[in-house]
């Protein structure tokens, strides 16, 4: 028997989202090979779970991470999920091999090249289509414009309020890893959500006093992602992730703190770190990321947990997490 989770809307949409959604990099191959069987029985378990949100990117496996999503979720109602896709990057082949991707292992030879203009934008939704095999996507975010902010707001923004107005699409949004730029989308255009990964979680709360608060007030549902911190709120450890990239020794002894308070309530980090986010009335969603049914069954279940109010209450009081940060 399929589970069931609660869906909140997004922004002033027609779109309602699961408030656990699948995040598609690790079937795309981050940092190691997912074969394509293991990929589908992933994507079947978090279906079977309960998840009908799914957010993948051009970028993630360069293109692989959109087939097997759109060729999985072929097999699904369209009503039944939301299906969210980024812009910013379009696929190609570069004039000579490059070898291995740095990120994402087992991809095909494409790789992403900036594109954020308004036309570049409107030949990246059409092969995006056609790599997800379907006419209609949900939710398009501009991805990861950190360095492109002018070609970001004057192309891909006009041309993603023209597919919303069109009806091609449900909703604009844009996806980073960083608050201040989203902020400043949400000040200069009309978005309905945004996808923030890493920089509201259990081990940081930058975006609460600013960029939170904007979005409540502009009715911007805000989507989280990397509630894990790239691995380091997973398994804090030598060697764990923090950005991508390994973390330091100073990161590492702060997640062990909130480790050692979660354990004294007989709660994994894990199953605080992924509940935190929600609890922010901006926040819709929490996006996980899984490479085999296993983690996914693992998440979901750490996602369900019951959390006592005294372990928040703990974590305020050792500074360990923002004392304003809403947790119920």
């Amino acid at each position: 028997m399929e589970e069931k989770f609660e869906k909140r809307r997004l922004g002033a949409t027609d779109l309602s989202a699961t408030i656990l959604g699948f995040g598609t990099t690790a079937i795309g191959g981050l940092y190691s090979a997912t074969s394509e069987t293991v990929a589908e029985k992933t994507m079947e378990t978090a279906w079977e779970l309960g998840v009908r949100f799914f957010d993948t990117a051009p970028q993630y496996g360069n293109g692989m991470a959109e087939q097997r999503l759109g060729a999985f979720l072929k097999t699904k109602p369209r009503q039944d999920y939301v299906l969210c896709t980024k812009v910013g990057r379009l696929l190609r082949l570069p004039e000579t091999p490059e070898g291995e991707d740095a990120y994402y292992k087992g991809t095909p030879p494409e790789r992403p090249v900036f594109d954020f203009s308004y036309d570049g934008v409107m030949t990246s939704v059409e092969e995006s289509l056609k790599r997800l095999d379907t006419d209609r996507i949900d939710v398009l975010h501009i991805h990861d414009p950190d360095n492109h902010y002018a070609e970001a707001i004057d192309g891909a923004y006009k041309a993603l309020d023209r597919l919303r107005s069109d009806g091609t699409i449900g909703a604009v949004g844009a996806g980073m890893n960083q608050s201040e730029m989203l902020a400043e989308f949400a000040r200069n255009g009309n978005f309905d959500c945004f996808l923030l990964a890493g920089r509201y979680t259990l081990l940081e709360q930058g975006a609460l006093s600013d960029f939170l608060p904007l979005c409540v007030e502009k009715n911007i549902s805000v989507i989280i992602g990397g509630v894990y911190n790239s691995g380091l709120l997973a398994d804090p450890r030598a060697g764990a992730k923090f950005n991508y990239q390994d973390a330091d020794q100073a990161l590492i002894e702060r997640a062990h703190r909130l480790e050692t308070v979660c354990l004294r309530h007989d709660v994994p980090l894990k199953a605080a770190a992924i509940q935190f986010p929600l609890a922010h009335p901006a926040v819709s969603s929490i996006l996980t990321g899984a490479r085999s049914p296993e983690e996914i069954r693992e998440n979901v279940a750490r996602f369900r947990q019951p959390i006592p109010a005294a372990l928040w209450q703990e974590l305020k009081a050792e500074g360990l997490i923002a004392a304003d940060a809403p947790t119920a």
